[in-house]
């Protein structure tokens, strides 16, 4: 028993000194959080980098409902210097906390945002298929939402959970928006029984199971679609009738008053303006004067959310998500 309490003391020293030493290697360094996926990540780094900036800064990526659960629950003594997370949800945490700085940089940007953040990709909503699922199933080709929550596609439709992923946000808003609370709650409950156990947590889970021939159909972001179709994978994307909707997710700087908050300004600055070639190829929605996008990915039925987007809104969608349970 000896042997073994000293083990765990030794143990407990050694993690200590690796806790130190690894947080003097991180010292002065900006930290970036951030919800964005891996391309996002990869874009934002090639940028720093470029202009400079490696070995400046710590970057690290965390899911939408985590890294929202931080900003609300911790405001402005949060680690991170610089943050990109969905726009409703730094809107959010600045009305909380007044957490973040003022941007001392312009940008151009097609729609008027607020002064303390600059959005830095967008991401677009709509159903996509696998042909060749569908032509085995011998179903009919879906044209909106709730032809998925017909009885023939039964187990063979996959969508994301609003519970997890601001990606299911954009399936529950076209909903509500095309039918109303009411009857749009039988189209949804319809919906999710037909998806029973391929409701993921994760925005991009939807699509891998299409891709893999799990489910016909799925609900998820439509450039995942396009790339996939280009790929030569049987994929097929439909804009559906209840409306393409959009979410936009930002660069906020956290207002600090330290020795970082100048240099995380420059890099906030940085990845704005240099890393937006990048991003606009992986996310093709127009943000700033002078962007242009493929006709491919120009959805058919763009839409824009009726309300202003508010942490409290997203909480009253996932109620009535929650209802049709």
């Amino acid at each position: 028993m000896k042997v073994f309490v000293l083990s765990l003391i030794a143990l407990s020293l050694v993690f200590m000194w690796v806790g130190r030493n690894s947080g003097k290697a991180d010292e002065g360094k900006v930290v970036i959080y951030t919800n964005g996926d891996e391309a996002a990540s990869e874009a934002m780094e090639g940028a720093l980098n470029e202009a400079g900036y490696e070995g400046q800064y710590v970057l690290q990526s965390l899911g939408t409902s985590e890294l929202g659960g931080k900003l609300m629950a911790e405001g402005d003594k949060i680690e991170a210097d610089v943050v990109t997370m969905s726009s409703y949800f730094i809107e959010s945490a600045q009305q909380q906390h007044t957490m973040f700085q003022d941007l001392t940089f312009s940008t151009n940007a097609l729609e008027q945002n607020p002064p303390y953040y600059a959005p830095i990709l967008g991401n677009t909503g709509s159903i996509f298929i696998n042909t060749e699922v569908l032509k085995q199933k011998g179903l009919p080709m879906p044209t909106s939402i709730k032809d998925l929550a017909k009885p023939e596609f039964k187990g063979l439709v996959s969508i994301p959970n609003i519970m997890d992923s601001s990606t299911g946000w954009l399936l529950v808003q076209a909903i509500i928006s095309e039918y109303g609370e009411q009857d749009g709650k039988k189209v949804l409950q319809d919906l999710i029984a037909n998806t029973g156990p391929h409701l993921e947590s994760s925005g991009s889970g939807p699509i891998k199971k299409v891709q893999a021939g799990e489910v016909a159909a799925g609900f998820g972001l439509r450039y995942q679609a396009v790339m996939a179709k280009e790929s030569g994978l049987p994929i097929e994307y439909v804009d559906p009738i209840e409306g393409n909707f959009s979410l936009t997710e930002s660069i906020a700087v956290v207002n600090k008053d330290d020795a970082t908050t100048s240099l995380a300004m420059d890099m906030a600055k940085i990845i704005t303006e240099n890393a937006r070639k990048e991003l606009l190829t992986h996310y093709p929605v127009a943000l700033y004067d002078g962007e242009t996008v493929m006709d491919v990915n120009k959805p058919a039925h763009a839409m824009q959310f009726e309300h202003p987007l508010t942490v409290e809104l997203l909480q009253q969608h996932q109620e009535f998500f929650k209802s049709a349970n």
